[in-house]
């Protein structure tokens, strides 16, 4: 089969299935994208084993039951008659993109992990291609952002940027356009101690777009927008020409969390549209990251909602979100934090050294009766604590080492 009569089949299904069809990329995965499009169109007949096969993929991966063809026919055929897959090809390369297939070798192997749910196809717009996943990190949050969320959002994303690393979001208002500012402004040679300059192909910041390509929307956003197209990405899994829906913009949050290493909430309300992204991806075993926010700011209830409620980690600057995306390789830098006398010390250790007087000595006896503790078990905790510097002996009894009394 030609490689590029695959693509113009897989255009072409881009229209006719909106994202996370699963009964169509059922059918897809069994017969292919081309004889996918013939079925539809009329030119082929499935066949009864083939249609078996379609109905036990979606029953064994998904869980759902096969409808049928002719149920699923009756959702896609009405859109034949506007189907003209040359003609959104034409569109996108005339606006410097193009469309991204599974067979393609720089196919985004992290959006693979949905399953049935995995997209079509890729349309994308921009000089840059998509890095490898584990170089991305997605940031997201709450359209109606406090200046606060803002701030911390353009903290992080610059850095992350600088170090290198892909930042991908919605496009949206609030968060989402703060981490695409700040990535942008990030970009360049990297921090020193990076791995080295960032390469001309790694875009700085990816834009994963509801709607079709060839308009930027939200309206208001369209310089920001026009930047990312210019210089990095904007991808969608539908073609030109199609309009953004709420339901394009919800299954667009599981494109945003499949094709990163790790997804960062900066600031959510409690029913916030950035809670999907984030439960997409702790479905799919990415690393969750969520900034605090005061307790009081409606603003931040949905991050602690993350925090209370699942695998989400606190983070609260660039370096904590690189330690969430690469646990194994990076190390946060060492930070002046202060260290409690009683870090590392068994139960009975503990009990030992507040039963000791400050200044005062105190008898075997006696600190066995206020730490609760027998003799044998206070003798040995004494010599522990004198060995760390904790405690001290002298005429008048044991007492705690003035090191210790912190």
């Amino acid at each position: 089969m030609n490689p590029e009569d695959v693509r113009l089949a897989r255009a072409a299904l881009t229209r006719l299935m909106e994202p996370s069809d699963l009964p169509g990329m059922a059918m897809i995965r069994v017969l292919g994208a081309w004889e996918s499009m013939r079925v539809i169109a009329g030119h082929v007949r499935i066949g009864a084993s083939r249609e078996a096969a379609v109905a036990e993929l979606l029953s064994s991966e998904a869980g759902i039951r096969w409808g049928g063809l002719a149920e699923a026919l009756d959702r896609w055929r009405p859109r034949l008659p506007d189907l003209a897959p040359g003609r959104d090809l034409r569109v996108i390369r005339r606006l410097g993109g193009g469309l991204l297939i599974p067979e393609d070798p720089d196919w985004p192997a992290g959006v693979d992990d949905l399953g049935l749910a995995a997209p079509v196809g890729l349309w994308f717009r921009g000089p840059a291609r998509l890095p490898r996943f584990q170089d991305c990190i997605s940031v997201v949050g709450a359209r109606d952002s406090s200046e606060y969320g803002e701030s911390v959002t353009a903290a992080i994303c610059h850095r992350l940027a600088a170090q290198g690393k892909t930042v991908l979001s919605g496009g949206a208002y609030g968060i989402d356009a703060a981490a695409h500012r700040a990535a942008l402004s990030g970009a360049g040679p990297r921090e020193p101690g990076g791995a080295g300059p960032t390469e001309p192909s790694a875009p700085a910041t990816v834009a994963v777009m509801a709607g079709g390509l060839d308009r930027f929307y939200p309206a208001g956003n369209e310089g920001l927008l026009r930047q990312i197209a210019e210089q990095d990405v904007l991808i969608a899994e539908v073609p030109p020409g199609t309009n953004p829906t709420r339901y394009r913009f919800l299954q667009r949050n599981r494109l945003i969390a499949a094709l990163s290493a790790a997804t960062v909430v900066v600031e959510a309300r409690w029913r916030s549209g950035a809670l999907s992204t984030a439960h997409h991806a702790a479905g799919l075993g990415r690393q969750l990251g969520a900034v605090p926010g005061s307790v009081y700011a409606a603003g931040s209830a949905g991050c602690h909602r993350l925090l209370r409620e699942s695998a989400a980690v606190c983070v609260t600057d660039a370096d904590e979100v690189l330690e969430l995306a690469s646990p194994m390789t990076v190390r946060l830098p060492e930070r002046a934090a202060p260290v409690a006398v009683y870090d590392g010390l068994s139960t009975e250790d503990l009990l030992l050294l507040d039963a000791l007087p400050m200044r005062t000595g105190s008898s075997v006896e006696k600190l066995s009766t206020v730490a609760g503790l027998g003799t044998p078990a206070v003798q040995a905790g004494l010599g522990r604590l004198e060995l760390l510097g904790l405690a001290r002996r002298s005429d008048r009894g044991w007492a705690r080492a003035k090191s210790g009394s912190g």
